[in-house]
C-alpha cells in the first residue's frame, strides 16, 4: 500500500515539475537579456595603419590622383544578436552559433576585417531601453580603446534601423539606417525610433515558445533567452502619440509609421544624423511593383538627411534598373500577370504553370486547365509576399528562377527595378513645378550582416557565418520550423496569415542561394578621425565596393569658372553650359593570404580569434588584382511627368577595357559631347569591375539553361544538410566598385533643389 502511494506521489511530483516548467517557459520565467559582450581586442598599431597609409599614398601617386585625402573603408550596416532577428539565426536548431553581441563586432571590425570604421544599426523594432543604453555604452568602449581622437586605428558610428515593410506598393517604404555622428548619450536620441512592422520582431507562436527548449535540452537557454527578448520588446509600451520628442518617456517604443514621421522626429531631436536606404529592391519584403516616386511627395524625403543610398550589401545588388516587372496593372487598377520574357519569369507565371501541369497529369481537359492557371496567377498576385504559399506541396526547385534578374550582376532575390538605385536617379516630382524634388544620392554598400561580422567581402571563405545564410540542423528542425504547405494539388489555396510560422512565411529557402558577403563604404576623407569621416559622408564624396578594397576616384575636370576651384568629386554637382569632361581612376584590392596577419593574432586570443575570424582574416600581399573594365552610366533625369525610366538610363554608356596585365590600376578620361546640344540635367557614375575571381553565391540558383535559353532546372544552394556544409556555392564573379555620382544641372539650375 504505502509502496503504490510513493508512486503515485512520484507521478504527482513528476507531472508537477512538467507543468510548473512548462508554465515557466510559456510565463517566460527563465529567459535572461543578451548582454553586450565584453571588448576584448587591442589597437591596431600605429606602424601598420601608417604602412597601410604608404601603400595607398603610393598608389594614387603612381595613377597620378595626388591628393590629401586618404581612402578609407568601412561597414555601415550591422546587426548583432540584440536584433531578434539575428537572435533567431543564432539558434542551434537553424544552425547558429550563438550570441554575438556588439562587443563581437567591435572586436571583428578591428582584428578580422581591419576596417576604418563602422556603425552599429540593430533594428529599431527590437531594441529596449535596456538594449539601447547598453549598446552606446559598448560603443563608447570600442571608440576608447582606438587610441587618439584625432588619429585612432578605428572610428565607431552609434546608429539603428528603421525597418519598414508595407504589404502594398502604395504602403511600403522600405528600410533605412539612421547613423548618428556622436556617442556621447547627451548627442544621441534618448531612444531607436520603429516603425509599425514591430509584430515581425516581437510574434513568436506558442508551440515555438515551448517546443525548441525541449527538443534541444542542452541548449535550452539560448531558447529562452530568444523568448525573453521577443516578450520584452512586446511589453515595452508604446510612447504617447503628441509631445516633443525630447520630453517622452525613456523606456516607451517610438513609432514613426513613414519616412515623414522619422524624418520629422529626427528634427526634433536636432542631432547631426544620415539615413541611408537599403534593400530597395529586395523582393522579400518588398511588394511587387514598389517604385520611388511615393518618397518624393508629402515630406517623405529629407534631403539634408537622406543624402546616400546603399546600392549592394550581403542581401545582394540594388543598383539596376530593368523594364520587366512582377505585376502590371488593367486600366480600372486590376493586377495582371504578365508573360515571361526571355530574360524573365515572373513568379505569378510559374504558379499558373505549376497549376496547369498538375491540372494536365491528372486528365483535365485543356481549357479547363487554362482556367486553372489564369486563377492561379490571380491568386498569387493576391497574396502578395505569400503567394507562393497558394500552390500547395511545392518544393523549391519547382519555381526555378522565378522573380529573378538574370542578367543583374549578385542580384536582390526576387529582384524590384522600380526600387532600385538607377530608377531612384532617373524620377523627378513634379508636384509643384516651380520647386521639383529629386534623390541625388550619394553610392554606398555595407554588409548588413546579422552575426556583428562588419566587413565581411575581404575574403570568400566560410559560407556561413560570413553571409547571412541559414538552415535547419536535421530533419526534426525542419519539421518543427517549416511550414507544411500541403499536397500537391491541382487547384491553389487560401493562405492563412495566422497559421504561417515567422520562419518560413517568406522564401527564405530560396533567398539562401542570394546571400553573399558584404559589401563596403569607401570615403575619400581628410583624416582618420570622426569628423573627416563625416564630412565625407556629408558632401558624398563617398562610393560602394562588393567588399574588395578597391581604390576610385572620379572628378569632372572642367567646371565652368567660378562654380569650384580645381577638380570636383564624386558626389558634387554643378552647373554648367559646357560639355563636361570626367576622369576615372581605378586600383584593384590587394589580393590576400591566407589565415591572419602576426597583429591579428596579438590583438586577441587565440580561442576569440578563432570564434570571431574562422581562421582568415584581411591579410594582404603586396600584389593586387588587375582592374578589368570601368563602365561609366549616364542617367537624364525626367523632365515631364510619366517619362519613361527605361529611355532615361544608359547602362553602360561608356566603357573601357584596361589592361588586365597591369597591377597597378587604370585610367580613363571621357566627355560628354551631348550634353550642351541636348541642355538638360544628366547624372554620371563610374563602375570599376576587377578581374573575374570565384565568390559565394555568385550564381544564385544555378540554373540549368536549355538551347532556347530558359531555365530548365535549378541546383539551388541550400541553407540545410541538402548542401554540404563545406560548399561554399562559389562562381566567378566580378567584384566592382561604384562611384557616387556627380549631378550636372544645365544652366539655369534653380528649378532643381537639392
Amino acid at each position: 500500500m504505502n509502496k503504490r502511494k510513493n508512486i503515485g506521489l512520484l507521478i504527482i511530483t513528476i507531472v508537477a515539475v512538467v507543468v510548473i516548467y512548462i508554465v515557466g517557459i510559456v510565463l517566460d520565467w527563465y529567459g535572461e537579456l543578451e548582454n553586450v559582450g565584453r571588448i576584448e581586442a587591442l589597437a591596431i598599431p600605429a606602424d601598420v595603419r601608417s604602412q597601410r597609409d604608404a601603400a595607398q599614398n603610393e598608389a594614387a601617386t603612381h595613377l597620378g590622383a595626388e591628393t590629401p585625402k586618404q581612402i578609407l573603408f568601412g561597414d555601415l550596416h550591422v546587426h548583432t544578436t540584440l536584433s531578434s532577428d539575428a537572435f533567431r539565426m543564432s539558434l542551434p536548431m537553424v544552425q547558429g552559433d550563438g550570441a554575438h553581441p556588439p562587443a563581437d563586432a567591435c572586436d571583428f571590425a578591428r582584428v578580422c576585417s581591419s576596417l576604418d570604421f563602422w556603425a552599429l544599426t540593430d533594428h529599431a523594432e527590437s531594441l529596449t531601453e535596456h538594449h539601447w543604453n547598453r549598446s552606446i555604452e559598448s560603443i563608447q568602449q570600442c571608440n576608447a580603446v582606438a587610441g587618439p581622437a584625432d588619429n585612432p586605428d578605428m572610428v565607431t558610428f552609434m546608429g539603428f534601423e528603421w525597418t519598414q515593410a508595407g504589404p502594398t506598393p502604395e504602403t511600403h517604404y522600405g528600410h533605412k539606417n539612421v547613423i548618428f555622428k556622436e556617442i556621447e548619450k547627451d548627442k544621441l536620441p534618448s531612444r531607436p525610433i520603429s516603425s509599425t512592422f514591430r509584430a515581425a520582431f516581437g510574434n513568436v507562436p506558442l508551440n515555438l515558445r515551448l517546443l525548441p527548449p525541449l527538443r534541444d535540452f542542452t541548449n535550452r537557454q539560448r531558447y529562452y533567452d530568444f523568448n525573453h527578448l521577443i516578450q520584452s520588446v512586446g511589453d515595452q509600451p508604446f510612447c504617447p502619440d503628441q509631445g516633443h520628442v525630447r520630453d517622452l518617456p525613456t523606456n516607451c517604443a517610438e513609432i514613426a509609421p513613414t519616412p515623414a514621421e522619422l524624418f520629422s522626429k529626427l528634427k526634433q531631436w536636432n542631432l547631426e544624423s544620415i539615413v541611408i536606404p537599403h534593400g530597395t529592391s529586395w523582393g522579400i519584403y518588398s511588394p511587387a511593383g514598389t517604385r520611388w516616386d511615393k518618397q518624393l511627395a508629402g515630406g517623405m524625403h529629407d534631403p539634408d538627411r537622406q543624402i546616400l543610398i546603399e546600392v549592394f550589401s550581403g542581401h545582394g545588388n540594388s543598383e539596376v534598373y530593368r523594364d520587366w516587372h512582377a505585376v502590371t496593372y488593367s486600366s480600372d487598377g486590376q493586377m495582371i500577370c504578365p508573360q515571361p520574357r526571355p530574360d524573365y519569369l515572373p513568379s505569378c507565371w510559374q504558379a499558373g504553370e505549376l497549376i496547369r501541369q498538375r491540372c494536365v497529369a491528372g486528365g483535365q481537359e485543356p481549357a479547363e486547365c487554362e482556367q486553372s492557371a489564369l486563377e492561379a496567377r490571380q491568386q498569387y498576385l493576391k497574396y502578395g509576399q505569400l503567394g507562393w504559399h497558394s500552390v500547395p506541396g511545392t518544393e523549391l526547385t519547382d519555381w526555378l528562377d522565378a522573380g529573378q534578374c538574370r542578367d543583374c550582376y549578385l542580384p536582390a532575390f526576387n529582384y524590384r527595378p522600380g526600387g532600385s538605385a538607377q530608377s531612384g536617379l532617373a524620377i523627378t516630382n513634379f508636384d509643384d513645378p516651380e520647386s521639383v524634388k529629386r534623390f541625388r544620392f550619394g553610392l554606398i554598400a555595407s554588409s548588413d550582416n546579422h552575426t556583428a561580422r562588419p566587413g565581411t567581402g575581404y575574403k570568400q571563405y566560410d559560407r556561413h557565418p560570413v553571409t547571412d545564410w541559414w538552415g535547419y540542423q536535421d530533419q526534426a528542425s525542419r519539421q518543427l520550423y517549416s511550414t507544411d504547405r500541403g499536397r500537391p494539388q491541382a487547384a491553389t489555396v487560401t493562405v492563412d496569415v495566422a497559421k504561417l510560422d515567422v520562419f518560413n512565411i517568406l522564401e527564405l529557402e530560396r533567398q539562401a542561394s542570394y546571400f553573399v558577403t558584404g559589401g563596403l563604404v569607401a570615403v575619400h576623407a581628410s583624416g582618420r578621425n570622426r569628423g573627416a569621416i563625416w564630412e565625407s559622408l556629408k558632401r558624398k564624396e563617398v562610393y560602394g565596393t562588393s567588399g574588395q578594397r578597391m581604390l576610385l576616384w572620379f572628378d569632372l575636370l572642367n567646371a565652368d569658372p567660378g562654380e569650384t576651384a580645381g577638380l570636383v568629386p564624386m558626389g558634387s554637382g554643378v552647373a554648367m553650359k559646357r560639355n563636361p569632361r570626367f576622369r576615372v581612376k581605378a586600383l584593384g584590392a590587394f589580393e590576400q593570404l591566407p589565415g591572419c596577419p602576426s597583429y591579428s593574432m596579438n590583438a586577441l586570443s587565440p580561442d576569440r580569434l578563432d570564434r570571431l575570424c574562422r581562421g582568415e582574416c584581411y591579410n594582404p600581399s603586396a600584389r593586387r588584382v588587375p582592374i578589368k573594365r570601368i563602365e561609366v552610366i549616364r542617367i537624364r533625369p525626367q523632365v515631364s511627368p510619366g517619362e519613361s525610366v527605361k529611355t532615361l538610363i544608359e547602362d553602360p554608356w561608356k566603357s573601357f577595357d584596361c589592361d588586365t596585365g597591369n597591377h597597378n590600376g587604370c585610367v580613363f578620361e571621357f566627355g560628354d559631347p551631348e550634353f550642351a546640344t541636348i541642355g538638360r540635367d544628366s547624372v554620371y557614375y563610374a563602375r570599376a569591375l576587377q578581374e573575374t575571381q570565384p565568390a559565394i553565391n555568385a550564381d544564385g540558383l544555378r540554373c540549368v539553361w536549355n538551347e532556347e535559353g530558359v531555365c530548365v532546372r535549378v541546383n539551388a544552394c541550400y541553407g540545410d544538410d541538402r548542401t554540404a556544409v563545406d560548399d561554399d556555392c562559389l562562381a566567378e564573379s566580378e567584384a566592382r566598385a561604384w562611384s557616387s555620382p556627380i549631378f550636372i544641372d544645365y544652366l539655369p539650375a534653380e528649378r532643381i533643389g537639392k
